[in-house]
């Protein structure tokens, strides 16, 4: 693999699948969700503005996502980090420490000064790509994700 060279993950495509710890430290593997409709998420540093506001907006959405639908957020930051993060703001739902960014590669998804950028997958109940949000505004982007699933089996 080339310096320049990723992942680019597109629709069809089978979901890379991983095992993480989420913020308290409990492994989350992706297969193991097979059947359920995944909205994973990447963000780069938790306890930030930017990630702060995308992630309260997915806490403030998900009573109306469907129930067979399992958001995930994904930083490199450690599983002390995500606790924290996920304590202070109320999340409710799992945020996994990818600390050596190996999922964040897998996922092809661009480092910025060391924090990965802000991009989305929407995983079918197969474990496909639905979709793919490349370009993510934080105010908006959980009732995008929302509107989007109405497409995704």
């Amino acid at each position: 693999m080339g310096l320049f060279s990723s992942t680019h993950l597109k629709p069809g495509d089978p979901a890379p699948d991983f095992t993480l710890d989420d913020q308290n430290g409990k492994p989350v593997t992706l297969s193991r969700l097979r059947g359920r409709r995944i909205v994973l998420y990447f963000y780069p540093k938790a306890d930030t503005p930017g990630c702060t506001k995308e992630a309260c907006n997915f806490r403030e959405a998900s009573p109306r996502y469907p129930a067979d639908v399992t958001v995930l957020g994904v930083s490199k930051d450690t599983v002390e980090s995500q606790g924290a993060f996920s304590s202070k703001f109320s999340l409710n739902f799992p945020l996994l420490a990818d600390a050596d960014g190996s999922v964040i590669k897998a996922y092809g998804v661009d480092i910025l000064f060391g924090f990965a950028k802000r991009k989305t997958f929407l995983i079918d109940s197969t474990g496909k790509i639905a979709r793919v949000f490349e370009s993510v505004d934080p105010a908006l982007h959980a009732e995008e994700v929302l509107e989007a699933l109405g497409a995704v089996r």
